[in-house]
């Protein structure tokens, strides 16, 4: 049996194992800050952030709402607060600005469960396993959205794995541990990143805030580009990829469907890939991008 080549080698030879999971680890740390919030209230008795990743305040002073789900409450003909309303705006900002699915890398519970199927299939599961489209994802928020018109009620929060898996962690349950074990073996043994990248809605609304969003990742060392595929293999959304690192024009990631986990960045031992904006131009020759590299 022929496997995937295991990306990072050359990375972590010429790097260090630590330059090579920067932003591996770096991700860690924020999703485990921000399930902290939460924990230090029913733990401690300190409530710095109370609800969940679907609606909380923090300090109790600011409202935080997923946008998704104050445009689910709208459809169903609920009037959202006012305090919900705001902190759907602040969200959505935040997210204009950082990248929409930054959430998926950054913030969600169910990225490091996801990331270790991938891993796995990498490393041990033979074949593509099922191909799904692109467009599923979109297919799917459609239908989340219609189901929230048509039942009157914010559909997708009554079976969203993401908010009952945090609610598991913080408060305790089973719910949330069974869908994450579910999506583990799905994107192990089924589809290659197939929960993520081809059917959460959430996934879905936020690749279409990243597709203007200003933080962006830039293939500005793409003229040292070694063609190892590193940066393809480890990547959740592998297709936008090609168009930064092989065209003529911008390096800018302009798909919204990237996560910005910065993975290419860390498996790619060209120091090829960098955060940038999404006004980002600059091309550095390969002289350049080597004496970066030391």
């Amino acid at each position: 049996m022929t496997f995937e080549r295991i990306p990072g080698v050359a990375a972590t030879a010429r790097r260090g194992w630590f330059a090579a999971h920067k932003f591996l680890l770096l991700r860690r740390l924020s999703q485990l800050g921000f399930l902290a919030l939460f924990l230090t209230g029913p733990w401690f008795g300190l409530w710095i952030a109370k609800g969940t990743l679907a609606s909380s305040l923090t300090l109790n002073v600011l409202p935080l709402t997923d946008p998704l789900v104050a445009l689910q409450s709208l459809l169903a003909r609920h009037v959202p607060e006012a305090r919900m309303l705001t902190g759907a705006a602040i969200v959505l900002i935040a997210y204009l600005l950082l990248g929409g699915r930054t959430f998926c890398s950054w913030v969600c519970p169910i990225n490091p469960v996801t990331d270790l199927a991938g891993y796995l299939r990498r490393r041990f599961v033979e074949g593509k396993g099922l191909i799904l489209k692109p467009a599923t994802r979109y297919w799917g928020l459609g239908g989340v959205l219609l189901a929230s018109a048509v039942t009157g009620s914010i559909a997708y929060e009554v079976i969203n794995p993401v908010t009952t898996f945090w609610r598991d962690l913080v408060f305790g349950g089973v719910a949330g541990l069974v869908m994450a074990a579910m999506i583990f073996l799905f994107d192990l043994f089924v589809a290659k990143n197939g929960f993520c990248g081809h059917l959460c809605p959430v996934g879905a609304f936020y690749g279409l805030i990243g597709a203007k969003t200003v933080l962006r990742v830039s293939a500005r060392g793409r003229e040292n580009c070694d063609d190892c595929l590193d940066c393809f293999a480890v990547c959740p959304e592998p297709l936008v990829i090609a168009p930064a690192l092989r065209g003529k024009d911008s390096p800018v990631i302009r798909s919204g469907a990237c996560t910005a986990c910065g993975r290419c960045a860390d498996v790619c031992s060209e120091h090829i890939f960098v955060y940038a904006t999404r006004f980002d131009r600059r091309v550095e020759s390969p002289l350049k991008t080597e004496s970066q590299n030391g």
